[in-house]
C-alpha cells in the first residue's frame, strides 16, 4: 500500500477512494447476479453484505497498521519536505477512531448484573431485613433460639458486621448504580437515604432497562407471529433489530458510566453476605420458629408478622434472576452484531428472561404492558415507583 512516490508506506487517499468504489461496484454486481435468489431467500442479502463489509474492514484495518509519517502526513499534504505530493490522492488517510459503542468493560457490567440481583433478592424481596429482624429478636430473647445452627450463624453474622459495608453504603450503591431506593430497616416506610458524597442517582437506568426488555420481548413476539402466519417461516421477522440494538447500546453505555468506584468490590462482598443470610434463613431451628418449609417462607413470615408487609417474593426473585441474565448478556459484544440472522440467534438467549422479567415487573407494579406494546409496536409504559 505504498503511495505512488514510493517514499513511505501508508494508505493514501487515492487508494482509499479506489477501494471504496471497487467494493461498491462488487456489491452492486453481486446483488444483480443473485436477484432471483434474493427474492426467495432475503437473508442472502445479509450474508453478502456482511462479507463485503468484512473485506472493507480488513482493508481499512491493514491500512491502519502501516506506519505513518512522524507528522501524520501534514507536511506532505500542505506541500512541504521530501514527502510533498503533487496530487491530493497522494495524501495520507488517517485511521478511524474506535467507535464509542465498541468500548465497554464487560467486567464492570457483569458486576452491575450481580448488584441488580442483590438489590432484588436481598433488599426488595426482604432477605436482609428478615435477617436483621431475626438478629434483634435473638438478642432480645423474644424467639426460641439458643444454640442451634441458625442461632450460631446469627451470632457470626452479627460479629462480622463491623468488617462489612454498612446497610447505608449498600443502599447508596443501589441509588448510584440504578437510581433505586430500597426500604430502610428501622426507619418509617417511605424513608430513603441520600446519595453518597459526590455521587448522583442513576435516574436513567430503569427507563432504559424497561425499554430494552420491552423491545426484546416485542421483537421475539413478532418473530413468533411471523413464523406462524407467513408462508416462509425463515423470512426475516417483522421486528427491527436496529431499535433493539439502539436501546440496548444506550443501556450498556449508561451502565458503563455508572459502574466506576467500589461497586465491583461491594457486590462481591454483598453476594457473600446474601449467601450467609440464606444459610441463616434456611437453618432448621430458624425454620422451626415459623413452621416454614424453606428460606423464602421465613422471609414472608417475618415481614408479615413483624413489619405488617405482604411481599410476594416470587416475582422479585424472578426479576433478580432474569435481570441479571439480561445485563450479563449486554456485557458481551452480542449487541454489536448488525446481521439479522446472527443477532437473532444471539438474542434468543434473553428472549425468555425478557418475558419473565416483564411479567414479574408488571406483578409488582414497576412496568406496564400497554396495548401498543402487546402488538409489539411501542415501548412498555414505565412506572418509576420501583
Amino acid at each position: 500500500m505504498a503511495p505512488p512516490n514510493g517514499k513511505q508506506p501508508y494508505l493514501s487517499e487515492g487508494e482509499y477512494q479506489s477501494t471504496q468504489e471497487r467494493i461498491a461496484q462488487l456489491r452492486q454486481l453481486l446483488m444483480q447476479e443473485n436477484a432471483s435468489l434474493l427474492v426467495s431467500n432475503p437473508q442472502l442479502a445479509d450474508v453478502l453484505n456482511q462479507r463485503l463489509d468484512a473485506l472493507l474492514s480488513a482493508f481499512e484495518g491493514d491500512g491502519e497498521k502501516l506506519p505513518g509519517p512522524a507528522d501524520n502526513g501534514l507536511s506532505g499534504l500542505i506541500g512541504l519536505g521530501p514527502q510533498a505530493g503533487t496530487d491530493i490522492k497522494q495524501a495520507r488517510v488517517a485511521p478511524r477512531v474506535t467507535p464509542y459503542d465498541e468500548i465497554a468493560p464487560s467486567e464492570r457490567i457483569i458486576a452491575m448484573g450481580h448488584l441488580y440481583y442483590i438489590h432484588q433478592i436481598g433488599e426488595m424481596a426482604g432477605a436482609f431485613r428478615a435477617v436483621s429482624t431475626l438478629q434483634e429478636l435473638y438478642k432480645g430473647g423474644v424467639v426460641r433460639l439458643a444454640d442451634g445452627v441458625g442461632a450460631y450463624r446469627l451470632y457470626q453474622f452479627d460479629r462480622k458486621q463491623v468488617l462489612r459495608y454498612t446497610a447505608m453504603e449498600r443502599l447508596q450503591a443501589y441509588l448510584r448504580a440504578f437510581g433505586y431506593r430500597a426500604p430502610v430497616h428501622g426507619l418509617p416506610a417511605g424513608s430513603s437515604v441520600p446519595p453518597a458524597k459526590w455521587a448522583s442517582a442513576n435516574s436513567q437506568f430503569h427507563p432504559l432497562f424497561n425499554s430494552f426488555i420491552a423491545e426484546v420481548a416485542s421483537f421475539f413476539r413478532d418473530k413468533r407471529i411471523s413464523e406462524v402466519v407467513r408462508e416462509r417461516a425463515n423470512d426475516p421477522s417483522f421486528g427491527s433489530i436496529a431499535r433493539v440494538r439502539r436501546v440496548g447500546l444506550d443501556l450498556r453505555n449508561n451502565l458503563k458510566n455508572f459502574s466506576y468506584g467500589h461497586l465491583t468490590v461491594l457486590r462481591i462482598e454483598t453476594m457473600q453476605l446474601l449467601e450467609e443470610a440464606f444459610e441463616i434463613l434456611q437453618a432448621d431451628d430458624v425454620r422451626a420458629l415459623f413452621g416454614a418449609h424453606d428460606a423464602w417462607d421465613v422471609i414472608e413470615d417475618v415481614l408479615r408478622r413483624y413489619h405488617k408487609e405482604h411481599i410476594n417474593v416470587s416475582p422479585r426473585s424472578i426479576m433478580g434472576i432474569s435481570g441479571r441474565a439480561i445485563l450479563q448478556w449486554l456485557a458481551q459484544s452480542h449487541i454489536l452484531k448488525a446481521t439479522r440472522a446472527e443477532f437473532e440467534a444471539l438474542a434468543q438467549d434473553i428472549a425468555e428472561p425478557a418475558e419473565e422479567w416483564l411479567s414479574s415487573a408488571e406483578t409488582v407494579g414497576v412496568a406496564v404492558r400497554t396495548p401498543e406494546m402487546i402488538r409489539g409496536r411501542s415501548i412498555a409504559g414505565i412506572s418509576l415507583a420501583r
